[in-house]
């Protein structure tokens, strides 16, 4: 399977126009048939390093310290655990005998 590449400069158009809301994030992965996790990846890197993105070095910043890093992994967590528990409860509502009562 060939792997297609993008020029640094169409990388940066198309995240403009996705953040400046100009194109949605759907109709932009539709018209140039790039899955979404790629374009998250790409907007990830414009918003870190602006018109600087896609240069070839590492976008995540190297420079960003380890205490950084786990503030960082530590609220990505606490809002997972607070989707799991908002999703268990509104499951356990929808189950048949999940201690609602019937008349």
């Amino acid at each position: 399977m060939m792997r297609r590449t993008f020029s640094q400069s169409f990388k940066i158009e198309i995240c403009r126009q996705v953040e400046s809301g100009e194109l949605s994030k759907s109709k932009c992965c539709r018209e140039h048939a790039l899955s979404p996790s790629m374009l998250d990846r790409w907007i990830l890197q414009y918003r870190a390093k602006g018109e600087e993105a896609f240069s070839g070095s590492d976008w995540r910043g190297v420079s960003q310290s380890s205490d950084a890093r786990i503030r960082e992994l530590e609220s990505s967590l606490g809002r997972a655990h607070v989707e799991i528990e908002f999703l268990q409860e509104a499951l356990g509502k929808l189950r048949p005998g999940s201690g609602r009562k019937s008349p």
